[in-house]
């Protein structure tokens, strides 16, 4: 399972907006994204601007399928939300679950042979 914590923020511009078409916006264009990959990414999202100042949100995302990841933020990125500058990717941390214990099983495996 790899887990990739996204950071991202919102610029001015994005907070000027009503918060009404913050939320159709994002109804029409993240929402669908979600969905359309849920079946391979799993997405929960987070605040973090009252508690550090790096981003001021991040996405936890799990999956099994980097390439199903990847297409995900491609998808993102080519949304208006990215492309006219109201979201920012501003860090991505990979990780792997219990990665040093898949290499302690490969050693196994490769001693055994």
């Amino acid at each position: 399972m790899y887990v990739v914590m996204l950071g991202y923020s919102f610029s001015p511009q994005w907070l000027a907006l009503p918060r009404s078409e913050r939320q159709r916006l994002k109804a029409t264009h993240i929402a669908p994204l979600v969905e359309k990959y849920a079946d391979r990414v799993r997405a929960r999202f987070f605040d973090a601007e009252a508690f550090q100042t790096r981003f001021s949100d991040f996405a936890l995302l799990e999956t099994e399928d980097l390439t199903a990841y990847y297409f995900l933020i491609e998808e993102l990125r080519d949304t208006p939300l990215v492309g006219q500058g109201y979201l920012t990717f501003k860090d991505v941390v990979l990780g792997i679950e219990d990665g040093h214990e898949h290499f302690e099983r490969s050693l196994a495996a490769g001693a055994a042979a």
